[in-house]
């Protein structure tokens, strides 16, 4: 089983070699590179921002009830800008775009496969790859970011509508205080955490979706393979990036 799991990370490897290798062939056509970033992104927003806002508003109602232990409601702002930043964005974001845009990746490559047009590509001398595969995986991996950025924003106004408007919290302390505890390092912490989401996902849902069996079944098992493994790849990696930020 062991073996079996190396020979696999192995095989997304080699995979990840192929789609850097045709990285600067495929910025030479940055069409079809913006029509993946409208796909995976631009048809994301509804469900970031939804998100990001309800998020936003349990992050004041629960941090408000915490804070207002200690007598620090003040500092509503500080706990909300930093958690969206440092943690919820990132992360929540990337799990929302492995759950819609990962899977419509992998079904569309998937589908490719399973009616040929993947075959009939290398029958005319085109390489798949870089025709079909490096346009979807560099829109994914800046769309991420961008999404994250939206859902921090959504989210902060949504912990300041519920900590200002419902829970009366001081706006200008918020704000304050907010501005004056957040840090470069900390959106840098966000920043750095979006782009490997965005790595990670968008590699499991090409790779699923070039390599799923010509089958319906098999176009099925890819994109729940995507969904799954962007899960924990995510999860994982975000593990590790706040051990290291953190020097542990």
């Amino acid at each position: 089983m062991i073996g079996d799991a190396l020979q696999r990370v192995g095989r997304v490897a080699l995979f990840l070699g192929r789609i850097l290798a045709q990285c600067p062939a495929a910025i030479a056509r940055p069409r079809a590179i913006v029509h993946q970033i409208h796909n995976a992104g631009a048809r994301s927003l509804i469900i970031i921002m939804l998100s990001g806002l309800f998020v936003g508003m349990v992050l004041g109602l629960q941090g408000y009830d915490l804070l207002r232990r200690f007598g620090s409601e003040s500092a509503l702002g500080v706990a909300a800008a930093l958690g969206l930043l440092r943690e919820l964005g990132p992360v929540v974001t990337a799990l929302l775009f492995a759950g819609r845009a990962g899977t419509a990746l992998a079904s569309e490559i998937g589908l490719m496969r399973a009616t040929d047009q993947l075959t009939a590509m290398e029958m005319m001398a085109v390489d798949p790859v870089r025709r079909v595969v490096v346009p979807r995986f560099l829109g994914g991996v800046i769309a991420l970011p961008l999404l994250v950025a939206i859902f921090d924003v959504v989210g902060l106004f949504g912990a300041q509508l519920i900590g200002v408007g419902v829970m009366g919290v001081d706006r200008g302390a918020f704000w304050s205080q907010t501005q004056a505890a957040v840090e470069l390092r900390d959106v840098a912490e966000g920043l750095m955490k979006s782009f490997c989401f965005g790595i990670a996902c968008s590699l499991v849902a090409v790779y699923e979706g070039f390599h799923a069996e010509p089958t319906a079944e098999g176009v099925g098992l890819a994109t729940t393979r995507t969904v799954v493994v962007s899960s924990v790849l995510t999860l994982l990696i975000d593990y590790l990036l706040t051990a290291a930020f953190l020097g542990r």
